[in-house]
């Protein structure tokens, strides 16, 4: 069987209400294409979290729960340890913008500082990582607007007026899915198939020092 991702480490950033299939998808995709997912989030001291997703697919009306524990947490390992860094769907990246001790009021001086956040940006400034962000999922990049700006991106139209604002470049690509250089942006839960084959091929010619088309 070919495995692309044989060797290769795919970290997952995740909090409560993360879609769960999105999740058994990356879970099962991984392991098949020889690559180690490593699931990831903002502790807050815990040893370990437990996070919820209350229905059992983006599209299907509520009718059990599914639970995941995690237990690494961002702030102790680092972005350039993975070849892949996704942030999951849904409003995962709302929640991991909370700015530590979770209650405070914040600042304007802060908002970059979450722990999630920072991992992400981190893993943004090499160019070796394919970062990945599906659906609501730039809301992790936009307290940096820099690493926004000037990028082609794709996102759900929740999220496009806080994009355009970091000043990223719209594409209303036919497949829902594009790519520029080292980051891979998705539509929707819906086009996740299209989407990780977009991550896939980029890892394997970002290893192959291929350059990258913008859009996929």
């Amino acid at each position: 069987m070919n495995q692309p991702l044989k060797g290769k480490r795919v970290a997952l950033l995740l909090e409560t209400e993360y879609i769960y299939d999105e999740l058994l998808y990356y879970q099962q995709q991984v392991e098949m294409l020889g690559g180690e997912l490593d699931l990831l989030t903002y502790l807050w001291g815990e040893p370990s979290k437990t996070f919820v997703n209350d229905c059992d697919a983006w599209d299907k009306p509520i009718t059990s729960m599914h639970a995941v524990t995690v237990d690494r947490c961002v702030t102790q390992v680092r972005a350039d340890h993975y070849d892949i860094v996704l942030c999951a769907a849904n409003y995962v990246a709302v929640r991991l913008r909370e700015i530590p001790p979770m209650g405070s009021l914040g600042s304007p001086d802060e908002v970059h500082t979450a722990p999630a956040v920072k991992f992400f940006a981190d893993a943004m400034a090499n160019p070796r990582i394919v970062k990945g962000a599906l659906c609501h999922a730039l809301w992790i990049l936009t307290p940096n607007p820099h690493l926004l700006n000037g990028r082609n991106v794709i996102c759900h139209t929740v999220v496009l007026a806080d994009v355009l604002n970091a000043g990223a470049n719209f594409v209303p690509a036919e497949n829902h899915v594009v790519v520029d250089r080292d980051l891979v942006t998705g539509r929707s839960f819906a086009d996740i198939d299209a989407y990780w084959e977009a991550i896939v091929e980029t890892a394997s010619k970002i290893g192959n020092n291929t350059i990258l088309s913008n859009v996929y």
